[in-house]
């Protein structure tokens, strides 16, 4: 009898589960299960619109949802249509795979004006994401904008929004946040990092890429570069990152100042402490020295959107609380047979292909697992279709989704596109049934 599981997350760290599992268990019955219309998480939603190499592991995703013993069934949210009982109940194992998906706040005074964005809405704003398409994060009059955070999430936000409409032509940003930035004139971008340059956690091609903008000029002050280096102590790879992001922002720092007439600054060692605002929207950014807390100076900022990680977003009822929710190997403590995978295991650490190593070392713990209990009469996929069907669950397969994905590939043959995205849960849903 086939073993049948359920993947609970359509993203990056699900799919590699699924793969491992499918190269081990090949007769195993797989459900991918995920609250939104459409799968691939991250790929879709979280990656840059003008990062379509990055993109491209969705490919080998798609031969995976082409397996008849495989399938994705979206807009299905566990927790709410189906719980965890449930799905113990019909299948031999389960991996959760939900990721981190809420923003982490600041906790200082005015981030509740308007115009503060934490970047998972903001991002998903611009990617087309379902949950954030009446976000409306932008206003014309804007001038200004504050990026908080030192890694690639904060390079990406800060690219998107400095790109020209031209710059931006090839990528699938979603069509209501391209005409929206395309309205900005913004004048100064600033990147405002807590740490030092050395400890940026930037990848050298994103950083790179800021130096090659249209309109921005990237530039970095020189002072805070003077004899800075890569610890001596990290590992090789480290530092070889950090060697080459201090050669780039060198670069920036005696650069020229060009034709360029917008800024894109790097603010190192400064920490947020309040946001100013007037009628209610935010106006400055109050920021003090890291190194010398008593030292304050406002930057102007009619927009601040916040990269500052995020906190799992687990199934309701599994209390998957990051440092106590499973087992080093992923076993999930007190529910046996569940198991946790990626983001919603370790937090939101590393990049999209870090996830495939920790979802192929799960898959053999599921498969050590499932080889010391004897084959179950559990019902899997054939009893999962009844209960949603019971409970009235319309359900997004893999081929209502096939058919998503050839309006919006088609859609964006028209414009020069990789696709135009499908951004409102109406629309997805509606096409999913027609």
């Amino acid at each position: 009898m086939s073993r049948t599981i359920a993947v609970i997350g359509a993203g990056p760290s699900g799919f590699y589960a699924v793969d491992g599992l499918v190269r081990a268990l090949p007769d195993a019955r797989i459900d991918i299960i995920d609250r939104l219309p459409c799968p691939y998480g991250l790929v879709r939603y979280g990656v840059a619109p003008d990062h379509q190499g990055t993109k491209a592991v969705q490919r080998q995703f798609e031969r995976l949802l082409a397996k008849p013993t495989v399938r994705f069934i979206g807009n299905v949210e566990v927790g709410r249509d189906v719980t965890i009982e449930d799905l113990s109940a019909l299948y031999d194992a389960l991996i959760i795979a939900t990721g981190c998906s809420h923003d982490r706040r600041l906790g200082i005074p005015g981030e509740t004006l308007d115009g503060v964005v934490g970047s998972g809405a903001f991002v998903g704003w611009y990617n087309g994401h379902p949950d954030f398409a009446d976000l409306d994060p932008l206003r014309p009059d804007m001038r200004t904008v504050a990026v908080i955070g030192a890694g690639n999430v904060a390079i990406d936000v800060a690219r998107v929004l400095a790109k020209t409409a031209d710059e931006m032509g090839k990528s699938d940003i979603a069509p209501h946040a391209a005409a929206a930035i395309a309205k900005l004139d913004l004048a100064e971008v600033s990147l405002v990092a807590r740490r030092g340059p050395a400890d940026a956690n930037f990848t050298g091609n994103e950083l790179a890429e800021l130096g090659r903008l249209a309109a921005f000029q990237a530039i970095a002050q020189p002072e805070l570069l003077d004899g800075v280096a890569a610890p001596d102590g990290d590992p090789a790879p480290e530092r070889m990152r950090k060697t080459k992001n201090l050669e780039i922002l060198r670069a920036f720092a005696s650069g020229a100042a060009a034709e360029k007439h917008r800024r894109l600054h790097f603010l190192f060692w400064c920490t947020p402490v309040a946001l100013h605002g007037v009628d209610g929207k935010v106006r400055t950014l109050e920021l003090a020295d890291t190194r010398h807390p008593e030292q304050r100076r406002r930057v102007p900022a009619d927009l601040v959107v916040t990269c500052i990680g995020y906190d799992p977003s687990p199934p309701a009822g599994l209390p998957l609380e990051r440092g106590h929710i499973a087992h080093e190997d992923g076993r999930v403590r007190g529910l046996p047979g569940t198991y946790v995978v990626g983001w919603a295991k370790r937090g939101p650490t590393g990049v999209i292909p870090t996830n495939r190593a920790d979802s192929l070392a799960l898959v053999k713990v599921v498969v050590d697992d499932l080889a010391t209990v004897p084959p179950s009469r559990k019902t899997g996929p054939a009893g999962l279709d009844v209960l949603l069907t019971t409970r009235g669950i319309v359900v997004i397969d893999t081929t209502a989704w096939l058919r998503i994905d050839k309006m919006e590939t088609t859609a964006g043959q028209t414009e020069g596109r990789p696709r135009v995205k499908i951004g409102t849960w109406f629309e997805l849903r509606d096409l999913a049934r027609s």
